[in-house]
């Protein structure tokens, strides 16, 4: 027999009643019912429900046991009574009646309880993962995660690519956050940096002639942290492409996306790729406040500044006299209540804004009347004409922000999210997805009235060189993502393989070509030896499986994560070098005061 088991806590069936078996795995939970001890005794693969009397030859040991005590048991399988069979189990038949135990590993008093469905604060949770990690949603959470990552690989090689692998310790690049620096030993006073993306390397790749890549990828950035986003690393599926167009990418890795949701999402509506839509940014921003949308949710938002210009609604009248100014509706079908129009007006207070206006529609017998602060201030001919804009009738209502986008956008895209949710609008059970396209290669400091890249700055620009001569904020990127239910999931670009269009493309954003050479040696020398046309994109792994998992907090996805302030209280990371270490690699730490 086997030191530690002939089956797994999930294998037994009534098949095997009478024989004799071994079992190994943790005391999920005891419950004495007069002399009689039963034990749920729990491995990766299941649950065995274990007993144990007064006749059995180690009664006076089992007795001892305790919750998450490490065990294995010798014992015969036996056929529960058919009015206690458990049909939510598949050893639910069975029981094993115990004959001989060892204990493989006692546990100390639990800092958090494995069986059960207790909350604990996170920072516990975090600080003995390990037992985190043995509760059931954990596992499975895990385990769902390593099949989607199993499932992407098989369908990247089904489409004929090849994975490889790219430096860990590498140079320097522009990712839009901060690196992670190394220092070097051998070269005292220069640092190395863990890669934000593998975005040279998978460029290099392609410019060697290898035509598809991809590559599990771990990234690593210095971010803030969010509810979606780790604060220190994360892995995305990362691919690249040769000779392709944008249309390519989108062709080639939908049906990636998709096959993953489907598989994964246990019945939840995928939207057929090619009826993916694609939305330019521009558009996204003004109908969803966002480039990343939840299309789910019916509501667009439209401009209706015209309604307002000149109106007795002095606030949205004055503010359309200054340049770059609009005033934007969110349409609120059957949101046509005073209660609901003043708890999305405190809403927006709560954001930071003043207010949000609001006109309800009502029929008081007397026909269509439009009710609220602004309807009383614009007049019933403005108010009809908003009203047909927005397609809205009696029981609805429609919420009005104002100034210029960029102050608004952020809280209006919020809220229709918020009345979408409340107003039960949003689409359950649904993974919807679009890909958001023509993004603005440029954006302008406001206070310096400086140029930089908004996006990517190796992506190239529509137009081309040609494109580069004008106005840089009117310049579009062959730049893309692909949004899912208010998630950005897939991000990439058609690359800038031409050193005569990169040279200009980084000299715009006051990138000298010396600095441009210098930074980019690698690239920019490749370039010069006949680079292909080349782009792709990266999916993120743990953003796509918080989603699949059904929650909004990416560390329930990932096994070690990090928590809210960039710590691993369980490693206790990060530590204080040592002074050997510090001589070593010719560092010096200067106290903060």
């Amino acid at each position: 027999m086997h030191a530690y088991r002939t089956h797994t806590c999930a294998a037994l069936t009534k098949e095997n009643v009478g024989e004799t078996v071994r079992l190994s795995g943790w005391v999920h939970r005891i419950r004495d019912h007069g002399g009689i001890l039963f034990i749920d005794l729990r491995d990766h693969y299941g649950m065995t429900q274990v007993l144990c009397d007064p006749d059995s030859p180690v009664f006076a040991e089992v007795e001892k046991v305790r919750s998450e005590w490490c065990i294995r048991i010798d014992g015969t399988v036996k056929a529960r009574d058919a009015d206690l069979v458990n049909p939510k189990l598949p050893t639910g038949e069975i029981e094993v009646f115990v004959r001989d135990i060892e204990v493989l590993g006692t546990a100390k008093e639990l800092p958090l309880m494995v069986f059960g469905e207790q909350e604990y604060p996170e920072e516990t949770r975090l600080r003995y993962r390990y037992l985190d990690l043995r509760r059931e949603e954990m596992q499975r959470s895990m385990t769902l995660r390593s099949d989607v990552v199993a499932s992407m690989r098989r369908r990247m090689w089904d489409k004929g690519f090849r994975e490889y692998q790219t430096p860990i310790i590498t140079a320097s690049s522009p990712e839009g956050a901060r690196d992670f620096l190394v220092p070097s030993r051998l070269h005292p006073g220069k640092f190395y940096a863990l890669p934000q993306a593998p975005q040279l390397f998978k460029q290099l790749i392609m410019v060697s002639g290898f035509d598809k890549y991809f590559q599990i990828a771990p990234c690593f950035r210095d971010e803030d942290p969010r509810a979606d986003r780790s604060p220190t690393d994360f892995y995305q599926l990362d691919m690249e492409m040769s000779f392709v167009s944008q249309q390519d990418v989108f062709d080639t890795i939908s049906p990636v996306i998709a096959g993953v949701f489907e598989e994964f999402g246990e019945g939840a509506k995928v939207d057929d790729p090619a009826s993916w839509p694609q939305i330019p940014y521009n558009e996204a921003a003004l109908k969803y406040g966002t480039d990343k949308p939840d299309l789910r949710n019916p509501i667009e938002m439209q401009d209706v500044s015209e309604h307002f210009r000149g109106s007795g609604f002095a606030i949205f009248a004055k503010l359309l006299e200054q340049d770059g100014t609009e005033i934007r509706a969110i349409p609120a079908p059957t949101g046509g209540s005073r209660k609901f129009c003043d708890r999305m007006n405190a809403f927006a207070q709560k954001e930071g804004l003043p207010g949000m206006g609001y006109i309800f529609w009502r029929d008081q017998g007397e026909g269509l009347e439009a009710a609220g602060p602004l309807a009383k201030n614009i007049g019933p001919e403005r108010t009809e004409a908003i009203r047909q804009q927005l397609g809205l009738g009696v029981g609805d209502a429609a919420f009005f922000l104002g100034g210029k986008a960029a102050s608004f956008q952020r809280v209006a895209g919020k809220a229709r999210d918020v009345i979408g949710e409340e107003l039960g609008l949003t689409e359950k059970n649904r993974f919807a997805f679009a890909w958001i396209v023509d993004f603005p290669i440029y954006e302008k400091d406001e206070e310096t009235g400086a140029i930089d890249f908004e996006h990517n700055p190796f992506s190239m620009p529509q137009g081309g060189a040609e494109a580069l001569e004008g106005d840089p904020l009117a310049v579009k990127g062959y730049q893309y993502d692909l949004a899912c239910n208010g998630y950005e999931l897939v991000s990439g670009a058609i690359r800038n393989h031409k050193p005569e269009v990169m040279l200009k493309a980084f000299e715009i954003a006051g990138y000298g070509e010396d600095e441009v050479k210098k930074r980019f040696a690698g690239l920019y020398t490749a370039f010069q030896y006949g680079a292909p046309p080349h782009g792709g994109c990266a999916a993120g792994i743990d953003r796509i499986v918080m989603l699949l998992a059904g929650t909004s907090n990416i560390r329930e996805v990932i096994m070690f994560p990090m928590n809210q302030r960039a710590e691993d209280l369980m490693m206790q990371a990060p530590s204080e070098p040592s002074s050997d270490q510090l001589m070593e690699l010719s560092l010096r730490v200067i106290p903060q005061e």
